[in-house]
């Protein structure tokens, strides 16, 4: 895949000002080490939190495709463990789970990413079914994407980013596309920009990495965020009381950020989390759209929990978890794919 110091002067709920502009070393907050993952889990993606502080992992192994896909649970203790197995694609023999999702039901929707020379429109959304807490099977809910990647749910809405919506477009035209949670067996049109699923497009100007929409959350006030990956900025969808969509505009566009890959709106502290992923960065953004630099470090291997193409960040209590999935391509600081494979961790002062 071609994925080719100011001090903010804002009152944070329970966020002290020391911890959104840091206090380590040239005024960026340290970093830690959380957990480092067993050797089959190669490529750790996306994150979703369960309400007793334990989350899922999704685990697509694309560094090395000899090992299969894995969905791993994190304990509350930090404990790793095996959660679900993802179903190869039909076509390609492999699964991709990049992002993922809790529903209110308690089932798990991820986005199956397919890549390679034939994986035109075979990316998947898929639900995994949940029983007594355990995982039971995998059922296709839409087919027919490019790259499916971050998942969100909302008031009975499966939301959904295509990062390469339109091949070759110049500028890249990639979208977010929305599902009514019951709906299953769906086959997108061709192309996928006709779909009436499809609910937004969004241009990325960054041709030299050519990948787009990204990195979705919404705010309490209904408002969906979009990371544009290449461009490093945030998009911002509004809607009507009928859920049609009255705004589609750049909200933040930040020098200091280059790259919003996932995104986490935190309610303890108002802010949505940037996983940067270029830079080896955490931007925090302030709903004023004001960002901040929270932790970043140059190249490294990810050992002491140093960050490693972090690709997002979610907080749990007063901590903010990272994944780095370590999968490096030109234009970024991460340069080789290396062990450990690792989540870091970063404490926000109180």
């Amino acid at each position: 895949m071609r994925r080719q110091k100011v001090t903010l002067y804002v009152s944070l709920v329970g966020f002290g000002l020391c911890a959104i502009t840091g206090c380590g070393s040239r005024g960026l907050a340290k970093t830690e080490l959380l957990v480092e993952l067993p050797d089959y889990c190669n490529t750790p993606d996306a994150m979703a939190m369960f309400a007793d502080g334990s989350f899922l992992l999704s685990v697509p192994n694309y560094n090395d495709i000899s090992v299969p896909a894995e969905i791993m649970k994190v304990s509350a203790d930090n404990k790793v463990t095996r959660f679900f197995t993802p179903p190869a694609h039909p076509d390609s023999g492999r699964a991709g789970p990049m992002g993922i999702c809790l529903a209110p039901s308690g089932d798990v929707y991820y986005a199956d990413n397919q890549f390679g020379d034939n994986s035109h429109e075979k990316s998947r959304v898929m639900r995994i079914e949940i029983k007594n807490g355990k995982p039971i099977q995998a059922q296709v809910v839409a087919s027919g994407l490019n790259v499916a990647n971050a998942v969100v749910i909302r008031n009975g809405y499966l939301y959904i980013s295509d990062s390469v919506m339109v091949p070759g477009s110049e500028p890249l035209v990639s979208g977010v596309l929305r599902f009514r949670i019951g709906e299953e067996g769906i086959t997108l049109k061709s192309p996928v920009r006709e779909d009436p699923h499809l609910i937004a497009t969004i241009e990325s100007h960054n041709i030299d990495i050519g990948y787009g929409a990204d990195g979705l959350c919404f705010d309490p006030s209904g408002n969906l965020y979009i990371g544009n990956f290449s461009d490093g900025t945030i998009h911002k969808l509004q809607f009507d009381n009928q859920g049609n969509v009255i705004s589609n505009s750049i909200w933040v566009n930040d020098p200091k950020m280059k790259c919003a890959d996932g995104l986490f709106y935190d309610k303890g502290t108002n802010a949505i989390y940037v996983a940067d992923m270029i830079q080896n960065a955490i931007q925090v953004v302030t709903l004023d759209g004001k960002v901040k630099t929270l932790a970043r470090n140059g190249d490294t291997d990810g050992i002491g929990g140093s960050l490693d193409q972090p690709c997002e960040a979610i907080v749990r209590d007063n901590e903010v978890i990272v994944s780095n999935m370590d999968w490096p391509f030109p234009g970024i600081v991460n340069t080789t794919f290396d062990k450990p494979y690792t989540l870091s961790v970063i404490p926000l002062e109180e």
